[in-house]
């Protein structure tokens, strides 16, 4: 039997890839924080350019020619760049489901680059963005069976933001779910929003699925999150993404004042 590193490349989607992604790409990475922990519960990676330059700027050369090749090398940067780095716990990639042509035969250079750095596959989250139109609704069900199969987690970003919502959700249950920062925004203040979250929260549990709430901003919106339930957090108030570098303390207290919500 071979070794991952031994794993033939994808020869089906190598004859579909189309261009090569001509820009030198690293990551940055920004921390998910476990409130009741206290720690880092994972570190999303975010495209870069070698040169600095910022995601929108990178994702401007992405064409439908080239995405299957952005997305390999986004892949196995991250894993790199982490095991560089030496990331204790987690990664959480972004993944293009329009990008993947074979499940089976495209998670090929993931694995390959995850043996190679000797990086525990269990550690590593696929997320896709809900903003994302996926034509195929049975063919991304088949990407995360394959991806959960091989030890993978997966995770829905930007949760009510999207196309599909609660559609989508039903076809496809994750590991996680990240709740849009829209819905997050000055949440200590929107009693809808408070309801939303509320429920969304309850869902997920019922449904064996984690909450990360992302985009938090504020001290009041923190503390509201705590008292709806909300353990995972992510935001710019807690720490911005660290181009090539890796922060494991949040810039503030994990627990501020407790609001009363409700």
């Amino acid at each position: 039997m071979k070794k991952a590193a031994d794993r033939d490349p994808c020869e089906h989607c190598s004859s579909r890839a189309g261009a090569k992604f001509a820009e030198d790409i690293t990551m940055a990475f920004q921390p998910i924080f476990d409130i009741a922990g206290g720690k880092v519960f994972a570190q999303e990676a975010l495209v870069r350019g070698k040169d600095g330059r910022s995601a929108s700027e990178i994702f401007q050369h992405v064409t439908p020619e080239n995405q299957y090749q952005f997305d390999q090398l986004c892949r196995t940067t991250a894993i790199r760049t982490a095991s560089r780095l030496g990331i204790d716990g987690a990664i959480s990639i972004n993944f293009m489901p329009n990008a993947v042509y074979d499940p089976e035969n495209c998670i090929k250079q993931t694995l390959n680059a995850a043996d190679k750095c000797g990086f525990d596959i269990r550690r590593i989250i696929f997320e896709f963005t809900e903003s994302e139109n996926v034509v195929d609704t049975q063919h991304l069900q088949s990407i995360m069976r394959v991806y959960r199969k091989s030890g993978f987690r997966t995770a829905i970003d930007d949760f009510g933001a999207g196309y599909a919502g609660l559609n989508l959700l039903a076809d496809i249950v994750p590991d996680i779910l990240k709740i849009d920062r829209h819905l997050i925004t000055d949440i200590d203040k929107n009693k809808v929003r408070q309801i939303l979250v509320r429920h969304i929260v309850a869902m997920c549990e019922d449904l064996g699925v984690e909450v990360i709430a992302e985009g938090i901003e504020t001290p009041e919106e923190l503390s509201a999150l705590g008292d709806l339930g909300v353990n995972l957090i992510q935001g710019y108030y807690l720490a911005t993404p660290q181009f090539e570098s890796l922060q494991t303390h949040p810039n503030s207290p994990l627990r501020p004042a407790m609001s009363k919500t409700g």
